[in-house]
């Protein structure tokens, strides 16, 4: 139901009811502004899209806001992570209304955060930030449709981690101080994350089946997810360097400092620093993390599919996996060629037969 209607000071009164039987009023100079508000806003009641016009005009610097105090139960490096996104997306368009956030304004920004330097990769992970604050107002009614699209998202960004080899590998686990040794061995034969290998107790190894049980994040916190709870199995030789380190120590945790206490993520990761120069060849930037990926260049170098690998690093998706290492799996051309051929050399084999008979 809707109306328009002249007031007493020659101003022009238009108001609707929305499907929840709420008024909602506008004044205008002008009759035909007025009859062109109510007939907008009839048709996006009509085509489901309507949204409060007093909301509408919320700012993304107060959507922001909002939606950071939904975010909070993340864990902390993850909302350090978001707020840190949204620094820049609030130095572009905070002072901008929600509903006033185009698709071309998107796309003009992330081409000039590309144009000052930032790595497509990391302008690509802030776009899908704004993607996802966009995409939270839609649901909550507050704009009709998000400006994030297939049309406006950067490209991604290539993303190819540096795989130690395994000489490189040994020489760091022999160049760390003794007690962190194991963290090295966690990461590379097993591929725990930074803060899972420094939290890893005793009683989360089985070593007589030769089993990881990553169960907390340093120094007691829940894990990045519940697939990161996902069981690692190790093999013997393994299960059995990691159970001498355990006697030698008579730590609580497989990973200690210099005088058997746990150790922490900056001590393995300053250890790193300290070391990786005098590995022969090793990168400058060369981390912790990067034992994870030679773990998974061990896996799909043996021949193990992307299911595997997947559940092995215990990433959420196969996507995840296939974006960080699909280039690491070996080349297809000769498979391919060879399958062709098949087809071929029957066809071949069957016009012989023919020749034959005849």
């Amino acid at each position: 139901m809707a109306s328009i209607r002249k007031q007493p000071n020659g101003r022009w009164q238009a108001r609707y009811y929305d499907s929840t039987g709420k008024q909602h009023a506008r004044r205008f100079d002008r009759k035909v502004d007025g009859q062109r508000w109510i007939d907008e806003q009839t048709a996006a009641l009509v085509a489901g899209t309507h949204v409060d016009p007093r909301t509408a005009r919320q700012t993304v610097d107060q959507w922001c806001d909002t939606w950071l105090e939904g975010y909070a139960s993340r864990a902390p490096s993850t909302l350090r992570q978001a707020k840190v996104h949204l620094r820049l997306i609030r130095q572009e368009f905070g002072t901008m209304q929600l509903s006033s956030v185009r698709p071309s304004s998107v796309k003009a920004w992330t081409a000039r955060l590309t144009a000052e330097g930032y790595e497509p990769s990391y302008v690509y992970a802030v776009y899908r930030r704004l993607a996802q604050v966009m995409g939270d107002a839609v649901a909550d009614g507050i704009i009709p449709r998000s400006p994030c699209s297939r049309k406006t998202a950067p490209k991604t960004g290539e993303q190819r981690p540096y795989v130690a080899t395994t000489e490189q590998i040994w020489a760091l686990y022999e160049a760390f101080p003794e007690g962190l040794r194991p963290a090295v061995l966690l990461g590379a034969f097993a591929g725990l994350r930074l803060a899972e290998a420094a939290a890893l107790r005793v009683t989360d190894m089985d070593f007589m089946r030769g089993i990881v049980h990553p169960a907390i994040q340093y120094p007691d916190k829940p894990l990045k997810s519940d697939t990161s709870r996902t069981a690692v199995p190790i093999p013997a030789e393994l299960a059995l360097m990691l159970s001498a380190e355990v006697a030698r120590t008579g730590a609580d945790v497989l990973v200690t400092d210099a005088i058997m206490r746990p150790a922490t993520p900056w001590a393995i990761e300053r250890a790193m620093r300290e070391v990786r120069g005098s590995i022969k060849a090793l990168p400058e930037g060369f981390r912790f993390h990067d034992c994870r990926h030679y773990f998974a260049s061990l896996l799909i170098s043996a021949g193990l599919d992307v299911k595997v690998v997947q559940t092995r690093l215990r990433h959420a998706s196969a996507m995840t996996t296939l974006n960080t290492y699909g280039h690491m799996w070996p080349d297809k051309d000769e498979s391919s060629r060879a399958a062709v051929a098949v087809a071929l050399a029957a066809r071949e084999d069957k016009s012989r037969t023919k020749e034959v008979s005849t």
